[in-house]
């Protein structure tokens, strides 16, 4: 259990780590947030509990193939936003969007004998 909050207070922090620095300097905020630091994370939760290399292989693969339909999203979101459109819901198109090209990208995947 004590792992658990370990592992939940490291995650939230730097949460709240990015987004204080995001307010007052939005570009380091995003170079931090650009960083793979949840993936890295999630990488040393899995090896620490599980010690299965077939499994981190695995998670680090299917981040790779993941994280390229969900970059339309930053771009998406702040062209709508630019054009007025409110933030909430430039975020929901940008999320449908990314949810959409990640089933794009698994049925493609698929298609190559590469299933995540």
């Amino acid at each position: 259990m004590a792992w658990y909050i370990v592992k939940i207070i490291i995650t939230a922090l730097i949460i709240v780590i990015v987004s204080e620095i995001s307010k007052r300097l939005p570009l380091l905020g995003s170079l931090i947030a650009s960083l793979p630091l949840i993936s890295v994370l999630g990488m040393v939760w899995i090896f620490q509990e599980t010690k299965n290399s077939q499994k981190l292989i695995s998670h680090a693969e299917g981040t790779f193939w993941y994280v390229l339909p969900s970059l339309p999203m930053f771009l998406v979101m702040p062209w709508m936003m630019k054009k007025g459109i409110s933030f909430y819901l430039s975020l929901g198109v940008g999320i449908l969007l990314t949810i959409i090209l990640y089933v794009i990208m698994t049925k493609l995947l698929s298609r190559f004998g590469l299933n995540i």
